[in-house]
């Protein structure tokens, strides 16, 4: 398999990790949607990250659908979301807010990188800033609330926890300014219990703003 895109992004990079630890195989396109873009478009139409391209050709694309794929090819014992019920809806409640974040986030970068100086409108940028925080505030009050233990959800590390501690650190390293001091201490205690870990820590990329 080969996996398209840069670590630092916060929607490449769970999918790098989750494949480490489901000791799947990879090679990584590290390819920018900026410079890249044509070569992107050859796996993926809307030129997007990320990417997986599967041995036999086949290109899965967006997040979600490729960290679906994961799962069911690692079985349901070893998958990074629970099967069912409460749990389940429990991480991708977390994992649909910390990627609308990630989007936020993306798009405040997104303003300054690709739009012409005379052309960007504050307001936006401002209104995509208070969105990012909206959600990581949602975050922090549902990790206080769920966390019973050291995970976000049952008593061993899924796919929420994966998620939000990359949107948490892509966010914190993109966008430093505009955190208050010792803001979401519980997402900050998750992420850095996660990034110790062998799988995040070879995917994780000083932040390099994108480029045109």
């Amino acid at each position: 398999m080969m996996l398209i895109g840069m670590f630092d992004s916060p929607f490449v990079r769970p999918v790098a990790i989750s494949l480490k630890l489901l000791d799947m195989p990879f090679e990584h396109a590290n390819w920018s949607v900026g410079k890249d873009f044509e070569r992107i478009r050859h796996y993926n139409p809307l030129g997007r990250v990320p990417t997986l391209v599967l041995d036999d050709g086949e290109a899965l694309v967006e997040t979600s659908a490729i960290l679906d794929y994961l799962d069911e090819r690692a079985g349901p014992e070893r998958a990074l979301l629970p099967r069912s019920g409460l749990q389940r809806r429990t991480a991708m409640r977390l994992m649909a807010i910390a990627n609308g974040a990630g989007d936020k986030a993306r798009e405040q970068l997104y303003e300054r990188a690709f739009r012409p100086a005379e052309k960007r409108h504050e307001p936006w940028v401002e209104r995509c800033r208070s969105q990012m925080h909206g959600a990581l505030a949602e975050l922090e009050r549902l990790a206080v609330h769920t966390r019973a233990g050291t995970w976000l959800v049952g008593e061993r590390m899924t796919q929420a926890d994966i998620t939000v501690s990359c949107v948490f650190t892509f966010t914190g390293d993109a966008l430093p300014a505009t955190f208050a001091p010792g803001s979401y201490p519980a997402l900050r205690a998750l992420a850095e219990r996660c990034e110790v870990l062998p799988e995040f820590r070879s995917t994780r990329l000083a932040f390099a703003p994108p480029a045109a």
